[in-house]
């Protein structure tokens, strides 16, 4: 069969790599994808807010599914698009994907049906905004209602700055909406948990630990994270059963009641208070850079999993991971997460002799003459799979280092909590 994968980030070569695996697959098209993608794919020069020319692609070259990478396809509906068309689509349809497309959605969401989350208020005008600020407690997180690229959400360390921010997004900071979401901040160790989710079933598929913050020791801006290791030590038993009757099951109950319903990939961020999750925000689609450790240690056929999940079939889905631990750091463009350094050649990447337990997924790359060059922002994430997260990490350190890129920066305290 043929396949079509949109986006360009890290995440999308990761799922490249994935399903070149797979028996069932004769050619795989990435859209636009990626210097990266082109060396395991066919790269489409298609925008893909453009649903029209997707369309005719998928035509054109008899594409069998399309697997959506990114949320914003998602949230503007490319799901019910395609579908409308007959075309087999992998991901949430639009109203489903206000979970991550609207942060009010998804907190009201919650206060509806119970699920733990931070105390929170929403606004569309200065209206009762700053009483609600003044009578919170500080560090204060402001978060833009709509999608920002990771970047819509400021912890606020005085209650004037939150005002600032929250002005700013009312004012338009973000194009996506002018509603703020104002919130407690909560003390804890995050997790990020993964389900595949068809109609009424749901079924595991993977953990991660993260790093959001551009600067060692979690300061600076946030970013759309600096690196992961994966399965998450935090996750046990216990937990997990918390997470899913507090958490997960009240959640596709609710939208259920809302007279939706969910498809594809379900991505908890959570925060886990003395052993109890709450949740923070859903994301719709795989994370990134969690999805490059999880493909790494995923052993079952990514597209049986997708064909499954698409047909409504997971109940027969038996997911086999590696019992490795996988690590991720995220090499980025000097300037992240704010204006940030632009076709920069990296000259040492295609002499990098990788073993089979080692990678370089790209992200904002293209090639050029067959030479690399810097997008910009995230550029490359160096993923290493071992016995033990001490062992990957020192095999990453020592990818970079070859790398030698002038123009670029990374976390060197990525997976600081596993204390390697």
């Amino acid at each position: 069969m043929n396949i079509a994968i949109l986006g360009s980030g890290g995440r999308e070569h990761a799922l490249c790599y994935k399903l070149k695996q797979s028996p069932k697959i004769e050619k795989i098209y990435c859209i636009p994808g990626n210097a990266g993608t082109g060396f395991v794919a066919l790269n489409l020069n298609i925008d893909i807010s453009n649903f029209e020319e997707i369309y005719k692609a998928i035509t054109k070259l008899q594409i069998d599914y399309v697997i959506v990478g990114p949320e914003q396809p998602l949230v503007n509906g490319i799901v019910d698009f395609l579908e409308n068309k007959n075309i087999k689509v992998f991901g949430p349809n639009k109203f489903a994907s206000k979970l991550e497309g609207s942060k009010a959605f998804m907190k009201n969401l919650c206060k509806e049906n119970n699920i733990p989350t931070a105390r929170f208020a929403t606004f569309d005008s200065l209206e009762g905004l700053e009483d609600f600020i003044n009578n919170s407690k500080v560090p204060i997180v402001v978060k833009a209602d709509g999608l920002a690229a990771g970047k819509g959400v400021a912890i606020c360390q005085t209650k004037n700055d939150a005002i600032l921010e929250a002005k700013e997004i009312l004012n338009g900071k973000f194009k996506s909406s002018r509603t703020v979401v104002i919130e407690e901040f909560l003390k804890g160790e995050e997790l990020s948990y993964f389900i595949l989710v068809n109609q009424d079933e749901y079924i595991f598929f993977g953990s991660a630990q993260d790093h959001k913050r551009v600067g060692e020791g979690e300061t600076g801006l946030n970013t759309g994270g600096m690196g992961a290791y994966s399965p998450a030590p935090i996750l046990n038993e216990a937990l997990e059963n918390k997470i899913k009757n507090k958490i997960i099951e009240p959640t596709l109950k609710g939208l259920k009641k809302l007279g939706g319903s969910y498809k594809g990939i379900l991505y908890a961020g959570l925060i886990i208070c003395e052993g109890e999750p709450l949740l923070i925000e859903y994301n719709i689609r795989m994370g990134d850079p969690e999805c490059q450790v999880i493909m790494t240690l995923l052993e079952t056929d990514l597209m049986e999993i997708i064909e499954s999940v698409v047909n409504n079939k997971i109940k027969q889905l038996k997911i086999k991971w590696s019992s490795e631990k996988s690590m991720t750091i995220v090499l980025c463009a000097n300037g992240y997460p704010q204006k940030y350094i632009k076709n920069s050649e990296i000259k040492n990447l295609n002499n990098i002799k990788l073993n089979d337990d080692d990678f370089i997924f790209h992200a904002g790359t293209y090639e050029k003459d067959k030479i690399i060059f810097s997008h910009g922002g995230r550029v490359l994430n160096i993923t290493s799979r071992s016995k033990d997260f001490k062992t990957s990490k020192n095999r990453i350190l020592n990818i970079l280092e070859k790398i030698d890129w002038k123009d670029g920066f990374y976390r060197k305290d990525i997976g600081w909590r596993l204390k390697i």
